[in-house]
């Protein structure tokens, strides 16, 4: 299928790593011209040149969202190069601090980094998608916005905020031609998950074949109905798909990239 993103433009924020590279590397090879952002410039500029050695187009913007000065020198440099139609907000933090250490000044940065992060650059970018009446808003948020666990209460919280931060602008954005939508990933297999699981094995007896070690973790710590983690070009489509033409009746929506992990019927 052709996503019809050739002659797009997209940042994709936290993109030196993880689900944000997959997503970029995604955009890119479907046609979009993508910006490359994160706080390291080497490694941004990395993936940057894996994109164009690739066959794909990119830019590289660097700072700290979670500053205003750093998100109007991560805007500035954005629009130096272009418009933006495509906006993924995927830069955030998580930690494994439980409700007895996660301290008010840890909520507080946490949502900050979290949300209002993001919050920024839709305040930046969003106001000339309006003008041009085209332009997409995809949050990356996760299950645990909707089946929160006992740990990590203020991630938890600062991935339901994410959620309906993203519904609140689709509303927004009614009859404008510019869309807000969620991408909720489940488990997935990034370097240091994979990393974490293959530690954790000798101790919880999992095996030594990564096949063994990856089935038995799901089982213990993350049960769906697919039996394994996901990997992150599979929510790096579904971006590509909300980001697409083709999602043009799609708005206000949470897609979940879970393996069924979240039992919901909504």
């Amino acid at each position: 299928m052709d996503l019809k993103l050739t002659g797009k433009r997209a940042l994709v924020t936290g993109s030196t790593q993880g689900l944000g590279e997959a997503t970029a590397r995604m955009l890119a090879a479907e046609g979009a011209a993508v910006v490359i952002h994160g706080r390291d410039e080497t490694r941004a500029k990395a993936v940057a040149e894996a994109v164009c050695a690739d066959g794909g187009r990119a830019d590289v913007a660097i700072g700290d969202l979670s500053t205003d000065s750093g998100a109007d020198a991560v805007a500035a440099a954005v629009l130096a190069g272009g418009v933006v139609d495509i906006l993924v907000n995927n830069a955030g933090a998580y930690d494994q601090v439980s409700w007895p250490d996660a301290t008010p000044d840890i909520w507080a940065r946490t949502y900050n980094v979290n949300v209002i992060s993001g919050v920024r650059m839709i305040q930046r970018l969003v106001p000339e998608m309006r003008k041009r009446r085209w332009g997409r808003v995809i949050t990356i948020g996760g299950g645990l916005a909707i089946q929160p666990m006992a740990v990590q209460p203020h991630y938890n919280a600062s991935l339901a905020a994410r959620h309906n931060l993203a519904v609140s602008l689709a509303r927004e954005l009614a009859d404008t031609g510019v869309t807000s939508n969620v991408v909720a990933p489940g488990a997935i297999l990034v370097d240091s998950v994979r990393e974490l699981l293959v530690d954790a094995a000798p101790a919880h007896g999992w095996g030594e074949a990564w096949e063994e070690i990856e089935r038995a973790a799901v089982r213990d710590w993350v049960p769906n109905d697919i039996g394994r983690f996901g990997r992150p070009c599979e929510i790096a489509a579904a971006v590509a798909y909300l980001a697409s033409p083709h999602a043009d009746y799609v708005s206000g929506a949470t897609i979940r990239v879970d393996g069924g992990t979240i039992r919901s019927v909504h």
